[in-house]
């Protein structure tokens, strides 16, 4: 039987099996992706992250494997259908039928950008398209860009991007904003950010860099003086901001999740099944950057570890 069975290999998965074999557990790490990292692998180039200035998304994510490999992590690219609690072991049943049997269980799969559904989004995602405007604000500082929602992290997005970027389009699809109303009136306060009301982007083109937006503008009934209109936008890129959504599925009802879907798990990482862990992205928290992830997978380890020592002492 195994200690550990960490689900997900991005900077909390990876964090959490460093700190694991360095404790000396056995553990074994889930991914079904074809590369580790996580959401990051398709970011363009990370700034933010300390002592890796300028790397691409991608060679973080494989700078991280390699880091865990040197531990001699233990990776699996078996797909998690099921986890089940049977108290003090669980059982993580497999997509090719087979099952592991583990003390406890780490979910690490984080979460990932909800899309628009357009023509055009995948093509330039990393190219014009992103889902992180701290992450990749930056590269369009003196340049036009949109941003798409209406909630906190669009409002919050809008701000961030106009302090550096010389306009802002924020596209929502009603008048009035989901988010806080102090930042729904910072925003509109702001000069060069531009709202567009009931507007949805139906299809991305143009050329990396030099995006154009085509946007479908549509009135209700009951708004006066405001007609149907299509128009076409040009920027250099365009943040979608419409939430996530965390990847939680397999789990069915083997802990408990927020109304958001996320796990609830707070800093401990210990969700509402005794040895089912939660970190990084997957789980109900504030902030969610490379970094927090990377500091939750370091800091379950030593709850898991609390965890596992009680179940020595049952013995």
């Amino acid at each position: 039987m195994r200690d550990l069975v960490i689900v997900g290999s991005g900077p909390a998965g990876l964090s959490a099996a460093v700190y694991a074999k360095r404790a000396m557990l056995d553990v074994v790490v889930l991914e079904k992706e074809a590369f580790s990292g996580g959401q990051i692998v398709n970011t363009e180039q990370v700034d933010n992250y300390l002592g890796l200035p300028g790397i691409s998304g991608f060679d973080m994510g494989m700078k991280f494997r390699e880091h865990a490999d040197t531990f001699g992590v233990e990776f699996d690219d078996r797909e998690v259908t099921a986890i089940e609690d049977y108290g003090d072991h669980k059982k993580v049943s497999l997509e090719d039928g087979s099952n592991i049997e583990t003390k406890a269980v780490l979910i690490a799969t984080g979460a990932k950008h909800r899309k628009l559904g357009v023509p055009g989004e995948e093509e330039f995602t990393g190219a014009g398209v992103s889902y992180c405007a701290t992450c990749d604000g930056a590269f369009f500082r003196n340049k036009e860009v949109a941003v798409v929602g209406g909630g906190n992290i669009a409002l919050e997005d809008a701000l961030y991007l106009s302090k550096m970027c010389s306009k802002v389009h924020l596209i929502h699809r009603r008048d009035e904003f989901r988010g806080e109303k102090i930042l729904g009136a910072q925003v509109l306060e702001t000069e060069n950010i531009e709202f567009h009301p009931f507007a949805q982007v139906t299809e991305i083109g143009g050329t990396p860099g030099k995006l154009e937006l085509k946007v479908a503008v549509k009135t209700p009934k009951t708004v006066d003086g405001q007609a149907d209109s299509n128009f076409t936008l040009p920027v250099a890129g365009v943040f979608i901001a419409i939430g996530t959504s965390p990847i939680t599925d397999f789990l069915g009802d083997v802990v408990e999740l927020d109304d958001a879907g996320y796990v609830a798990a707070g800093e401990t990482g210990q969700t509402s099944t005794p040895g089912i862990f939660a970190a990084g992205d997957v789980r109900t928290k504030a902030v969610r950057q490379v970094a927090t992830a990377v500091g939750d997978g370091a800091a379950v380890i030593h709850y898991v570890e609390e965890y596992l020592n009680g179940l020595k002492k049952k013995v």
